[in-house]
């Protein structure tokens, strides 16, 4: 199986990090005194633990899953900016419906009901989202930043009606699955074998989505739709049905993505300021961009913009005060640069166009 060459510029990316970390390690060797040598042996240390990992795949969840939406959404031709406000709009609704079944303190099964509820309210809004767009013809851009905008003033409201506060009440999240001993496998046991059940979901749904994507018809009918969906239309496939399933997807994945950080991780909706989302819809949009709409590469990118926010918290718990504000423009310079000077992302060519069945 393969991926794809690595593409010279980035070939030539990846020589200048190794260039890099073969420099901080000669200061290692000349200068052991150093302080950048001191911040570079933490880091080591940091992610070389398992509970970090552990922690980076858990923040990776709700980033990964908007991105994967995302790719649907955007490769069959509509451009759906509102996964923020889907990753919303599912967080707060998880909670709600839970803590709604299970009288405050819900059980699992109860945590499972609300995930569903979630994932579902999350589909219906793309799906109004779809209408607007492919039936009225909007703007996707405006029609995106809409649902964002009733989403951050929808849900911290509702959660003020219901709690009396825009923070709900904690409850609590789902158990760990652990695998019988897979799990005590030194540092790989406690990642991938005793981890949380988005985290399972996610690395399912990045093989489920790069397999539909590139090795079945329904993956070539999205592709064209958002290429060349006159062609897509000659041979007989609905665009339109194309296109509502792809945005449709957007929602169901986003919906997993805030549902999994809400009750999948923190157990409380958060509504005060950007929410508890906090831009995480809008760093899914970098991460598919930063890797080329392929849901490995969104991925690889997901996790990195991940790793930077977990390693924000581990290096203060240690004394060394990076600003949080700083970790979180990272992403977003990173993928001006990738298009900058790397220039490998290429938008799909109908992306944003309205197409109407028969039309020259």
């Amino acid at each position: 199986m393969s991926f794809g060459r690595l593409p010279t510029d980035r070939r030539l990316l990846a020589g200048v990090a190794g260039l890099v970390l073969a420099a901080l390690l000669a200061v290692e060797v000349l200068f052991p005194a150093n302080p950048v040598t001191d911040v570079g042996a933490v880091l080591v240390t940091i992610v070389a633990d398992a509970n970090y990992v552990s922690s980076v795949l858990r923040l990776t969840v709700p980033i990964a899953f908007a991105a994967l939406g995302g790719i649907f959404a955007e490769k069959s031709g509509v451009i759906n900016i509102g996964l923020e406000g889907l990753l919303i709009i599912s967080a707060f609704t998880s909670l709600a419906a839970a803590a709604a079944l299970g009288g405050g303190d819900p059980n699992q099964t109860q945590l499972w009901l609300g995930f569903g509820i979630a994932v579902l309210v999350s589909t219906l809004f793309a799906l109004l989202f779809a209408i607007v767009c492919i039936e009225f013809k909007a703007d996707q851009i405006i029609a995106g930043l809409a649902v964002w905008l009733i989403a951050l003033g929808l849900a911290p409201f509702a959660s003020k009606v219901i709690w009396g506060q825009v923070n709900s009440p904690t409850i609590g999240t789902f158990n760990n699955w652990t695998i019988p001993v897979l799990s005590e496998i030194p540092f790989v046991g406690p990642v991938l074998f005793d981890a949380s059940p988005m985290v399972y979901m996610l690395l399912v749904a990045v093989v489920a989505s790069w397999y539909a994507l590139n090795r079945t018809s329904f993956g070539r009918w999205i592709e064209a739709s958002g290429e060349n969906p006159k062609a897509l239309d000659t041979v007989g496939v609905d665009v339109r049905r194309v296109r509502y399933t792809g945005v449709l997807l957007s929602g169901f994945l986003s919906g997993i993505g805030g549902a999994g950080l809400a009750i999948g991780r923190v157990g409380q909706f958060i509504g005060g300021g950007t929410t508890m989302v906090n831009g995480r819809g809008w760093i899914g949009i970098t991460a598919y961009l930063f890797g080329n709409y392929n849901p490995f590469g969104a991925f690889g990118a997901s996790f990195l913009f991940a790793s930077l926010d977990a390693l924000q918290f581990r290096l203060q718990q240690v004394g060394y005060n990076i600003p949080s504000e700083l970790i979180g423009i990272i992403p977003y310079v990173t993928v001006v640069v990738v298009l900058a000077f790397v220039g490998r992302t290429r938008i799909p060519s109908a992306a944003g166009d309205h197409y109407e069945s028969g039309e020259e």
